[in-house]
């Protein structure tokens, strides 16, 4: 038995693909074909636009996949949302739909949309916007280049932006955010009911949460020579940081070993701590799993 899995190709296909390495799954995908090579027999994975997972999943052409709470909501389609995994294109936050208009341009808010016309993807999320302000305007769809279309093309666009460089740079600003959106692991309802598809389902989702889990954090592995109250100095210093660490007393009896996991951006500053503290034999080392 195999699961067919779609893998978003596009923004988050990078993404993706190193989070399943990370979670244990290595994915070579091939420039020329839309089925990438996985070292998992039971996985069938294929490339799919993000926009198009939701209404496959739905149908059942396949049988679970990764894509945007966004287009959960555009396609209006019925999936089981088995995990939120918050990870994006560059960053691990939520994306943000927004409503830009040109820097110069007299739209201030939803209100002043009245007769407008709109360019964006998500047409259907769009129109529901406009709909909870009382607001008839022109909604397009567009097909790319969104945001070099106002304002000849379009008085306004609703645009995907993780940081809001790309929007400044082509000389909008951002009016407000209609939505925000998360990565989801989505599965088709009649193969999260069998018992098979669902154990995998759930174990891949496990490991990929762990791999997220792990994201930006590091081991801290070392050595105290000293008896218990010796190591208070070294013990107090992750307590006055809210983190719990593992002490091991040593075979020799002279000392523990201490281990905890870290922020890895916090690594640089406490290291000398732990050095001046009385710490030895301190190893940093990559976390690639995290399972709670």
């Amino acid at each position: 038995m195999k699961l067919k899995l779609g893998i978003p190709k596009g923004s988050l296909q990078e993404a993706t693909i190193k989070l399943f390495a990370k979670a244990g799954f290595n994915m070579v995908v091939s420039k020329r074909s839309y089925f990438p090579v996985i070292d998992d027999e039971e996985i069938e994975p294929m490339l799919i636009r993000a926009q198009e997972i939701p209404k496959y999943v739905a149908t059942g052409v396949i049988d679970a996949g990764l894509t945007g709470s966004d287009w959960i909501k555009e396609n209006k389609v019925e999936v089981t949302e088995v995990a939120e995994l918050v990870y994006a294109k560059e960053e691990f936050k939520p994306v943000k739909w927004v409503l830009a208009v040109p820097n110069d341009s007299k739209i201030k808010s939803a209100k002043d949309l009245e007769g407008k016309r709109i360019a964006t993807e998500l047409v259907e999320v769009t129109k529901e916007y406009l709909k909870k302000n009382k607001v008839n305007a022109s909604v397009e769809f567009s097909w790319g280049a969104t945001e070099v279309k106002p304002p000849y093309l379009a008085d306004a666009i609703v645009e995907l932006t993780e940081t809001g460089v790309s929007l400044k740079a082509s000389n909008l600003r951002i009016v407000e955010t209609i939505l925000e959106s998360t990565t989801r692991f989505i599965a088709n309802k009649k193969s999260y009911s069998d018992e098979w598809k669902k154990a995998k389902i759930d174990n891949i989702v496990l490991l990929l949460k762990g791999a997220l889990n792990a994201e930006g954090k590091v081991g801290l592995k070392m050595n105290v020579l000293c008896n218990k109250s010796g190591c208070n100095k070294i013990t107090d210093i992750f307590v006055n940081m809210g983190i719990n660490p593992t002490i091991s007393e040593l075979a020799e009896g002279n000392g523990f070993d201490v281990d905890v996991i870290i922020e890895e951006k916090k690594a640089r500053d406490l290291i000398p701590q732990l050095k001046k503290a009385g710490a030895t034999d301190i190893i940093e080392y990559p976390l690639n799993k995290v399972v709670p």
